[in-house]
């Protein structure tokens, strides 16, 4: 299993209710979640990986299950990974989709990379 089909449901579901356009990508193993062409979620294997405001990063991290997104050996200052403590029950879900669905207007469309021919 890449990713958990079921909270990328509920990550799915959350967006319909809300009634924003979204798409979705298959990457590196995980699903990703597009809000206006830019990076909103992501869920890979039983976490979330969100963007959030790089203003309310350092408080977030405080949060049960917040943790700063590493893949690189860098962290990424407004992307955090979100574990089960952080996003069990529903509204606890709903919270941390709802940050990064308000900083998505402020956020910046990542660069395409041009394909090497």
């Amino acid at each position: 299993m890449a990713y958990n089909e079921f909270l990328a449901d509920r990550v799915s579901q959350f967006l319909v209710e809300k009634s924003v356009p979204f798409e979705t990508k298959k990457m590196m193993g995980g699903l990703l979640f597009k809000v206006d062409d830019k990076m909103f979620v992501g869920v890979n294997k039983d976490e979330i990986m969100a963007r959030i405001n790089p203003n309310i990063y350092e408080d977030s991290l405080l949060k049960e299950g917040c943790k700063k997104m590493n893949f690189t050996g860098r962290p990424m200052k407004g992307f955090v990974f979100l574990s089960d403590e952080a996003i069990d029950l529903d509204k606890n879900l709903h919270y941390w989709l709802q940050l990064a669905l308000d900083f998505n207007p402020l956020a910046k469309i990542s660069k395409k990379r041009k394909s090497k021919k």
